[in-house]
């Protein structure tokens, strides 16, 4: 039997970077997936997985879109057993704070905070009726280790920490367990526009010597998705090649 079989799984920011490979993930796991992603391109996400997934375009900053996505997923599935609250954006990097534009950090924050709230709450509705489940939200190293000129990402990043121990202190009691995983630079389409020779270096400053795959973290989110982890709730956990740690 696969970790994930019978259990529906909703993963945002699903077409791209660590949101695909979970999908491909979960999806050799036997979950049923419900991608979900402001591109296009999360239709072709159905030319890539061979088992049962439903895919649905939205922008989760806007509540009456996240509404619409989870009314499909109930009327499809009905029921909710894993989320991976995955969608995020970086905003302006190389900006000092006290010249980062409000406008900017706004729609930084209405994705990274606002964004993974929304789709909580709509997730949580869903556990509720169907005697729990579990979270994994998508954080980053930038929680815990601030970065010169990316402030809204960082905070944000921050505040998402807060998030996930809030929510598994709130629902502990109904089956519903929230965790988060916390990336270091890894080979995300983020980092198309590098050359060769700035992702070499951007390697050599992680104390493992490499930059992460999004494979990587998909399994460490596919753990705390499954029964594997059933007595872990509240925790952010870290993978980032030991660069926390320096």
């Amino acid at each position: 039997m696969k970790k994930l079989d019978g259990k529906v799984a909703i993963i945002t920011g699903a077409a791209s970077g660590f949101g695909r490979a979970m999908v491909k993930e979960f999806s050799k796991e036997g979950a049923r997936i419900f991608a979900i992603d402001i591109n296009d391109k999360v239709e072709k996400l159905k030319e890539e997985i061979d088992r049962e997934i439903q895919t649905f375009k939205a922008d989760v900053s806007d509540p009456e879109q996240v509404a619409d996505a989870f009314k499909q997923c109930r009327q499809t599935y009905g029921r909710l057993d894993i989320l991976c609250n995955n969608a995020g954006i970086t905003g302006l990097v190389e900006t000092p704070m006290h010249e980062y534009p409000l406008d900017e950090w706004n729609r930084v924050f209405s994705v990274n905070v606002q964004g993974a709230l929304l789709v909580l709450q709509e997730s949580i509705k869903m556990m509720l009726k169907s005697g729990g489940g579990s979270i994994v939200n998508t954080g980053s190293i930038g929680g815990f280790r601030a970065t010169p000129g990316s402030s809204a990402y960082i905070v944000s990043k921050g505040a998402m920490v807060m998030l996930t121990k809030q929510a598994a202190l709130e629902y502990i009691d109904k089956g519903i367990r929230v965790n988060s995983i916390n990336p270091g630079t890894c080979k995300t389409p983020l980092l198309n526009g590098f050359t060769d020779e700035m992702l070499d270096f951007l390697g050599e400053q992680v104390p493992i010597g490499r930059l992460g795959e999004p494979e990587e973290v998909a399994k460490l989110a596919l753990f705390l998705a499954s029964d594997d982890s059933s007595y872990i709730t509240g925790q952010n956990h870290i993978i980032d090649g030991g660069r926390a740690v320096v």
